[in-house]
């Protein structure tokens, strides 16, 4: 009989999605943590949850392997998964929490409330300026996937005009009006006034706003990161910050932000520790139990799994492909 490890923090409902699979695996429920037991894991067929790279050397019975991340860069570096393990991401999970939670950020720097919160607190009823607005807007979308597609949903209902940047061409959606590869960067940056970065972190994404294209950005122009940290070189945005309406960070580098950056102090600059996506609305874990109880059924049965990753690049090679 194999061994179902799911490391996700589940409640009742929830377990009974697996508990389909009890009749030729057992099953072990944990919540989900950074270094989970050893013996919990090592003779587990089937494993649900991320967990450190180095530990997966030492699960020689591991089969099928399904993350609650959509970045798989962790495990596709060389010598960390087993050879002959299947592994699948969580692409299309994470679109509703994060693409509200930038949407959020870019307005509520639009309309000046973080300042507003500011002088509440200092009990000054003043002006915060001029406001900005989503409508009549040119939104660049770095990163063109479930998350950036689902932003830009959000942002064309409010009338902006949205362009989408993604590594590899293909069918442009309805909700971007115009669709290009990474190569063409340098020529759309200038033109926007919202860009917005959702990128895994890969070679081809490191630093994909450097300090030259970050020069390129038009003044008054707002920024959002919800991807990784180190799509943007963090020292040349220290330097550049000045020239923006607003930069709201989900994500930085190095992240966790140590209290000594200078980030914290740029007063245009506004910082969550990351918690866009996780765990932090419910649906979103709704989700990913229905995505790993679907992808081990399929598994099982040789059928195609939704988001499987691709070990050469770290991304998903599609929404559904057979093993």
């Amino acid at each position: 009989m194999g061994k179902i490890v799911v490391l996700l923090p589940l409640n009742e409902p929830q377990k009974d999605k697996f508990r389909q699979f009890e009749k030729d695996h057992s099953l072990t429920f944990m919540d989900w943590t950074p270094q989970p037991p050893l013996e919990t894991v090592k003779d587990a067929e089937i494993i649900v949850g991320n967990i450190p790279g180095g530990m997966l050397k030492e699960c020689g019975h591991l089969r099928f392997y399904q993350l609650f991340s959509t970045g798989a860069n962790d495990y596709v570096k060389d010598g960390i998964l087993p050879e002959g393990v299947v592994m699948a991401c969580a692409t299309g999970c994470y679109g509703l929490a994060i693409s509200e939670h930038m949407l959020a950020c870019i307005l509520a720097m639009q309309k000046n409330l973080y300042k507003y919160y500011d002088n509440q607190l200092a009990r000054e009823w003043k002006r915060g300026g001029h406001a900005a607005s989503v409508y009549g807007a040119r939104a660049l979308i770095i990163g063109a996937g479930d998350i950036g597609g689902e932003f830009a949903k959000r942002l064309k209902l409010l009338g902006a005009y949205t362009v989408g940047v993604r590594r590899t061409p293909g069918k442009k959606p309805e909700y971007f009006d115009e669709m290009y590869t990474n190569d063409a960067l340098d020529s759309l940056i200038p033109q926007s006034d919202i860009i917005s970065l959702s990128l895994p972190s890969t070679p081809a994404t490191v630093r994909i706003l450097d300090r030259r294209r970050l020069e390129l950005v038009k003044k008054g122009a707002y920024l959002v990161n919800v991807g990784r940290g180190d799509a943007i070189d963090t020292d040349a945005l220290c330097d550049c910050a000045g020239k923006f309406g607003g930069i709201s960070l989900d994500v930085t580098d190095p992240e966790p932000l140590p209290p000594e950056h200078p980030l914290w102090k740029l007063e245009n600059v506004y910082i969550t520790p990351h918690i866009s996506g996780g765990f932090s609305l419910p649906a979103t874990l709704d989700k990913i139990v229905d995505l790993a109880a679907r992808n081990i059924s399929a598994f099982l049965k040789g059928e195609s799994i939704t988001s499987l990753v691709d070990p050469e690049t770290g991304y998903r090679k599609n929404v559904n492909t057979a093993v």
